[in-house]
């Protein structure tokens, strides 16, 4: 072991000047093009929108089941309205049991439809030929009846009342 004594010095001064605060505009940001920036985010939407929620249950709005039958509902038209009865506003609710028995309670625009005694049994045959479907039952209901208020944005567009 050595003897020596490590020495220092002490100075000392009345005030020590600040140090410089960090600034946003002093801070070097990385060099990204335009075109890279914009695949960056492509990369990211693209990925949010692919990913499915977790534990979905199929029979809820947003499963596949439930899904496929609001979609099998959007083939079936009127005759005589260019719109699909889901548009429409003839559907007023699906129900999708653990067991995968849909109920669909819809109406007619009015009760002497001429569909009226063939379209409940085309919702019935359309709503069961969907994968994962065990039965479906049809209810025909008149109250409330149906009016164009119940229609979307889309069916009014389609018939030019927007």
């Amino acid at each position: 072991m050595s003897d020596h004594k490590p020495t220092f010095s002490v100075e000392e001064v009345d005030a020590a000047p600040a140090p410089p605060r960090a600034r946003v505009e002093d801070a070097e940001a990385p060099v990204e093009t335009s075109a890279a920036k914009l695949e960056r985010k492509r990369d990211y939407l693209e990925g949010f929108l692919a990913e499915k929620p977790q534990d979905q249950d199929p029979g809820e709005p947003g499963g596949a089941i439930y899904e496929g039958v609001i979609d099998a509902l959007k083939e079936i038209f009127d005759p005589e309205i260019p719109v699909n009865i889901y548009d429409l506003g003839l559907i007023y609710g699906v129900e999708v049991s653990p067991e995968a028995s849909v109920a669909v309670t819809m109406t007619l625009t009015t009760p002497h439809c001429p569909v009226a005694e063939s379209m409940p049994g085309e919702v019935e045959m359309r709503v069961s030929a969907v994968p994962g479907v065990r039965d479906c039952e049809v209810n025909l209901v008149w109250d409330p009846p149906w009016d164009m208020a119940k229609m979307s944005d889309e069916a009014k567009l389609e018939l030019g009342m927007l």
